[in-house]
């Protein structure tokens, strides 16, 4: 077994930035020329996330709303209180949503659906320049 390991930054807006990086991981894992791999796609940081979701206009709203739903912004979190950061809601987000994906390369091809890309979510409540790693096992 070979792992290659693989790295870019992406700067965010943060406030549940929606940032799409298919092609960014594509080039990474297709200038190896494989044919077969495990992929694994992470994000380093707790109020950020990795997913997978078809980028159009309408899931670009409608992912913020459902999550500001489950972990508002305006709620009083007990990590505010100890932080003072005021970003309890993007830590809370972000474990739900996971810090990883895995996408399979079957035959030299990332096996995503026809509508599927690979976003990083970034929850904070500011900008941020975020590391995403990527592992590709064969």
């Amino acid at each position: 077994m070979t792992i290659i390991n693989e790295k870019f930054t992406i700067n965010t807006k943060g406030n549940t930035d929606v940032v799409d990086i298919t092609q960014q991981v594509k080039h990474h894992v297709y200038s190896h020329s494989l044919q077969n791999a495990a992929v694994h796609v992470y994000v380093a940081g707790s109020t950020v996330s990795v997913t997978n979701i078809e980028f159009e206009p309408g899931l670009l709203v409608d992912l913020p709303e459902a999550l500001e739903k489950v972990a508002p912004v305006d709620k009083e979190y007990h990590h505010d209180a100890m932080w003072h950061d005021g970003n309890g809601y993007a830590h809370i987000r972000a474990s739900i949503v996971g810090n990883s994906t895995y996408v399979p390369l079957i035959d030299g091809a990332l096996q995503l659906g026809q509508w599927q890309q690979i976003v990083l979510v970034d929850f904070d409540n500011k900008p941020r320049n975020r590391t995403v790693y990527i592992q590709i096992i064969y």
